[in-house]
């Protein structure tokens, strides 16, 4: 789905992000308070208020991926990030979890996870 995912740097933008904003508001994000070039191999995710929407901006040599997931009927467990740091690095391991609504640090999957893991890959 991301293409070289492992190689990938990802970052989680701290704070809430309108989920109306479409690439030109996220990227401008990006660049204007984060500061970041946003046209790099590079994962951006932003979430709701809500927690239960998630977009990723990811720039691929000639121009933008957006991608969107809303959570059923569970909530991100999108970590906490202090006001005055903009933005958190994680790994594309964490970035796997996040996505599939589990902690970012816990050691053990959940049944559920594991559940569905082993129905996707049949």
């Amino acid at each position: 789905m991301f293409g070289n995912s492992t190689r990938l740097d990802v970052t989680l933008i701290s704070g809430i992000t309108d989920m109306r904003k479409s690439i030109d508001g996220l990227s401008n994000i990006v660049a204007y308070e984060l500061e970041q070039e946003q046209c790099n191999e590079h994962l951006f995710v932003f979430c709701n208020r809500q927690r239960n929407k998630l977009k990723i901006l990811q720039w691929a040599s000639n121009g933008f991926w957006l991608y969107y997931k809303r959570l059923e009927p569970n909530t991100f467990k999108w970590p906490e990030i202090k006001d005055e740091q903009l933005s958190l690095r994680i790994t594309h391991q964490q970035r796997e979890r996040l996505i599939a609504g589990l902690p970012l640090s816990s050691p053990m999957l959940t049944q559920q996870y594991a559940i569905t893991i082993t129905t996707l890959n049949q």
